[in-house]
């Protein structure tokens, strides 16, 4: 991935020095296990972790031996033993390359998650905050981009805490799923290497042993994990697409932060453009891009091969390093979002009342009118306020006024009974329910 949209601790995760150092400790590791057994010297075992753990691997070097041999692991085990020496030759016992390398991924794995649980808690806490404070503040609510009733805007970031609280809740399941080690040797029969040193091995690395590995830790594992990455990129588009909207001109009603200086565009300066909001979405496009080739991963051939290897070694840094950098960004827009008030009551009332049409759609069946009749006189008065909308963008005719003035309506509701369905607060009275369910209190 691009520095430009990267964070160092993420990064860090899928350098090669990072990998190969994941790939002594596996095999350290290993050589514990077969000492303890003794199938090798617990001499041998106590010299490789000695002069490898003080060793700085030659990155250099060993992608010059890989040119020759045109295999990876065998490149680091041929560089490990000039490190250290004549007992290298217990390391690797009974193993087959599968056994780093998907042990490897899944160490990766794991510890990218753990990065990405840390930033979802950063966008439930600002969002938390973000929804008390304009908890009870009415804005509209919206069916196909129209009008349609009100809402008030702290529900609007209750449900994006909500939905982001099932991503954390998929992601500690997804991160179960991967945290899985095979070290069970060619075809995964345990023929040259016993079971136990899996088992120690997986402790050690803070894994579980993998049931089935016949060569390879079953893919099903991993396109549930890149499903779910895509799924909290989904997530974060969502959010990012509603304020986008939001910001647009005509409506006006929240905008990304614009801070002294910036500038939104070269050509016109009166622009203040959504840029990270925008860019969250073509991120989370990144993100999504890696599920289905995890998918067709899945699909090997008998006990293994490896047309996954090349997927995994693109999506894994790629969607990782991508999707920390975005909910980060998310963090920070949510964070400092601009909140008009006063926008979103003005932008209600542009449409003269309108959002009040079902409840009198609904007065007028409870007072004895069939729904086909009750809607047909709602929608006539409705459509003189929506006529007026269209030729001035701000309707001159009032919905309550006709209402009033429509002998036909009168004939069912009161000039009181009309007004009483004009309460703005009607919409509103059930937000602590909302609230107590989304966040354990009213």
């Amino acid at each position: 991935m691009i520095p430009r949209y990267s964070r160092p601790e993420m990064v860090d995760i899928w350098s090669p020095e990072s990998k190969f150092r994941i790939w002594f400790e596996i095999e350290a590791h290993a050589c514990d296990a077969l000492a303890e057994l003794g199938v090798i010297p617990k001499e041998a075992a106590k010299t490789i972790w000695d002069k490898g753990n003080v060793a700085t691997f030659d990155i250099d070097r060993i992608d010059e031996i890989e040119r020759e041999t045109k295999h990876d692991v065998i490149a680091f085990l041929t560089h490990l033993a000039e490190i250290v020496g004549p007992d290298a030759r217990f390391v690797h016992q009974g193993m087959t390359s599968s056994d780093v390398l998907d042990t490897c991924f899944s160490v990766q794995l794991v510890k990218a998650s753990d990065l990405l649980l840390a930033d979802i808690a950063a966008p439930l806490s600002a969002l938390t905050r973000r929804a008390f404070e304009p908890r009870d503040t009415v804005c509209l609510g919206r069916a196909h981009g129209i009008h349609a009733e009100p809402v008030t805007f702290g529900m609007n970031m209750a449900e994006a805490y909500a939905e982001f609280d099932r991503c954390r809740a998929r992601l500690v399941n997804a991160r179960a799923e991967i945290a899985t080690c095979a070290i069970s040797g060619a075809v995964g029969t345990f023929a040259n290497i016993d079971p136990y040193v899996e088992e120690h091995v997986a402790s050690a690395m803070g894994l579980i042993a993998e049931p089935v590995s016949t060569q390879v830790i079953p893919r099903d594992r991993h396109a549930m994990f890149f499903a779910t990455l895509g799924v909290i990129a989904s997530s974060i588009e969502r959010v990012a697409t509603e304020i986008r909207h939001l910001q647009r001109t005509e409506v006006l009603e929240a905008e990304e932060y614009f801070s002294k200086g910036q500038k939104g565009s070269s050509a016109m300066p009166h622009k203040r453009n959504p840029v990270l909001t925008e860019n969250l979405t073509g991120l989370s496009r990144l993100v999504r891009m890696a599920v289905t080739p995890a998918m067709e991963n899945v699909a090997l051939w008998h006990e293994r091969d490896i047309s996954h290897s090349s997927v995994e070694r693109m999506i894994g840094p790629d969607t990782t390093i991508t999707l920390d950098f975005a909910l980060v960004r998310l963090t920070n827009v949510i964070d400092k979002l601009l909140v008009y008030p006063e926008r979103m009551a003005g932008n209600m009332n542009r449409l003269g009342g309108l959002v009040h049409s079902q409840r009198i759609l609904l007065a007028l069946t409870q007072a004895g009118s069939s729904r086909e009749d009750a809607y047909r006189l709602v929608q006539r008065n409705a459509m003189k306020v929506w006529n007026s909308y269209q030729v001035s963008g701000d309707s001159e005719v009032d919905f309550l006024t006709e209402l009033l003035g429509d002998e036909d309506v009168r004939k069912y509701l009161s000039e009181a009974e009309i007004r009483d369905r004009f309460d703005l607060g009607y919409h509103t009275k059930h937000v602590g329910t909302i609230f107590k369910r989304v966040f354990g209190e009213s």
